[in-house]
């Protein structure tokens, strides 16, 4: 049974001395302290401590996934990244969405000078100094990218691809006081509007979706007094939530490619290869041979200089040029793998060059000058380049179609 009536509420964050931040919710004997913070305060900072001090849980929630955790606690995680294994799974654009989000986050934590994320950092501390349970209750990062770029139309993609780039270009300037606003309700309700307006699509997946799964891992947390540390943006959809029985499987599922995305990309290699055969068959072999000139040469013009643009090395230049005519005909492979890998053959990265990624993408040129980054900036801009020479040549081949 839920117990949400304010002035219960109230009396029992009054009787406590805890935060203005803290939102008290009883479910059957269960005591849940919800702690709204911001990943750059450190008044947040503070109000962990006092409220774990003043409540002394049972466990304490952060609203961290089990990468994002590691990540966060164990400070030499980066050297042991295998970049092999991040471009061959098929990981690298997620792994560079992710950095130039951190990007983004540390260069706002260095104008303030604090840590981002150092609230949930501080949560875990005290807990394991208290002994207290531990427990991550946030969906894995790679799910909710992936959740959100599937659900995307082709638009939206290109809107969104746009943002991320202007991140790592620039950076509003912002302060404490700015911060701390942001954290009061009404603030925090604007600036969900406006970004549903935006993005609504992005927000279900990354807001509304996270909320509900918030939700039910903190309500499913064993122990009687749990204290639940979340951005506060989450608090007020996790308490609309919490008395909800919701399924996670659904939220963790990763949608299939949509049957229109796959027609166009089979679409584009079939006409391809269909029309050059048309012209042997027609008697007029010179369409054929200027439409396949017109395949190759634009695929190695275009990935060689999206390769070149990456800074990759002449060797990954030549195979990106090489490979993007042929893996553009199978939609199942892609030139930036084979960029990818062959820069990281020629330049491998050192385990100093992994441990300096935190300072690395801090920087505009810290993405280019650092080789593991530079690596999947490569496979980016090779596929972006492969792309383009395949729309240029698919736009020559249908003018002569029709």
């Amino acid at each position: 049974m839920l117990t949400n009536n304010p002035l219960q509420k109230a009396k029992e964050l009054a009787e406590k001395h805890l935060p203005e931040t803290v939102e008290f919710i009883r479910i059957g004997d269960k005591d849940i302290y919800l702690l709204g913070t911001a990943h750059l305060s450190q008044n947040s900072v503070k109000d962990v401590q006092q409220t774990i001090e003043k409540i002394r849980p049972d466990a304490v929630c952060v609203e961290l996934c089990p990468s994002r955790y590691k990540a966060m606690t164990e400070k030499d995680n980066w050297k042991n990244m295998d970049i092999f294994q991040v471009i061959r799974r098929g990981k690298a654009l997620f792994l560079l969405a992710q950095l130039i989000m951190s990007s983004f986050y540390q260069r706002l934590g260095d104008q303030l000078g604090i840590q981002p994320g150092a609230e949930m950092l501080e949560a875990i501390n005290i807990a394991k100094e208290n002994n207290i349970e531990i427990v991550v209750v946030d969906r894995p990062i790679e799910i909710t990218l992936k959740r959100i770029w599937r659900n995307l139309r082709f638009g939206s993609k290109f809107k969104m691809l746009m943002q991320l780039t202007k991140g790592l270009f620039e950076i509003d300037e912002i302060d404490e006081d700015m911060i701390e606003e942001m954290k009061q309700s009404a603030q925090l309700e604007d600036m969900m509007e406006v970004f549903a307006k935006s993005f609504p699509e992005v927000k279900k997946r990354l807001i509304d979706e996270r909320d509900s799964y918030l939700s039910q891992k903190i309500k499913h947390t064993p122990g009687k007094k749990i204290v639940a540390v979340v951005g506060a943006g989450h608090v007020k959809g996790i308490l609309r939530q919490i008395e909800k029985e919701i399924p996670l499987e659904p939220l963790e599922e990763i949608p299939l490619p949509s049957s229109t995305g796959k027609i166009l990309k089979w679409s584009i290699p079939l006409m391809f290869i269909s029309y050059p055969i048309m012209g042997f068959l027609r008697g007029v072999p010179q369409e054929s041979v200027d439409s396949i000139s017109v395949w190759f040469m634009s695929h190695w013009i275009l990935a060689g200089l999206g390769t070149a643009l990456a800074m990759g090395h002449p060797f990954t230049i030549f195979i990106a040029a090489f490979a993007s005519p042929l893996t553009s005909l199978n939609p199942l492979i892609a030139a930036g793998w084979f960029a990818g890998l062959a820069q990281a053959w020629v330049k491998k990265p050192t385990v100093a060059d992994l441990e300096d990624l935190p300072q690395a993408i801090k920087t505009l040129s810290g993405f280019w000058r650092n080789p593991a980054t530079r690596i999947l900036l490569v496979v980016l801009m090779s596929n972006i380049g492969s792309m383009l020479g395949t729309l240029v040549s698919s736009a020559w081949i249908l003018t002569r179609i029709v």
